[in-house]
């Protein structure tokens, strides 16, 4: 079993589980895909609480409760700090970068066509370097696929 798995509820009885080892090379793929961007071997300068708050945030964003309880669990196992509970809680009024970080990945999970360049010099303003934009990017785009492929196995699940 992987992480999509567990997230998605699913069991070595199911028939989705069964049908996700159809392509191997994509459950092995989205598990290294998730490990990259959540427990990166050079993080960038973005811990991986920080990582883990942020995803906490985007699956509540995504109103993703199973994703939730996960990322809460990961997040506390590493006894974050108060700054980094209320970003995953939502909380925007945060200090530089967190501010600027958390209007980002709100921006791009919410409303990604409304994302423009101004946004990335936003986050160069509060102290980002390119690659950690690329690695926030990144997080961001792998989350928001989390939730969409859990919701669509578990829809599945229950067919």
């Amino acid at each position: 079993m992987d992480a999509m798995d567990k997230v998605a509820g699913l069991s070595p009885e199911d028939s989705v589980f069964k049908a996700r080892r159809f392509r191997p090379e994509f459950v092995q793929g989205g598990e290294q895909c998730r490990l990259s961007v959540l427990q990166p071997a050079q993080d960038q300068g973005l811990a991986v609480d920080l990582r883990l708050a942020l995803a906490r945030r985007m699956a509540a964003l995504n109103a993703d409760q199973v994703l939730m309880d996960d990322y809460d669990a990961q997040l506390l196992a590493l006894d974050p700090s108060e700054q980094l509970l209320a970003l995953a809680q939502g909380e925007t009024k945060l200090d530089e970068p967190l501010a600027a970080i958390a209007r980002h990945v709100d921006l791009v999970t919410l409303t990604p066509r409304a994302a423009q360049a101004s946004d990335i010099e936003r986050l160069v303003q509060a102290g980002l370097n390119n690659p950690q934009i690329v690695a926030l990017s990144e997080l961001i785009a792998f989350v928001n696929f989390q939730t969409r492929v859990a919701t669509g196995l578990r829809l599945m699940r229950s067919l």
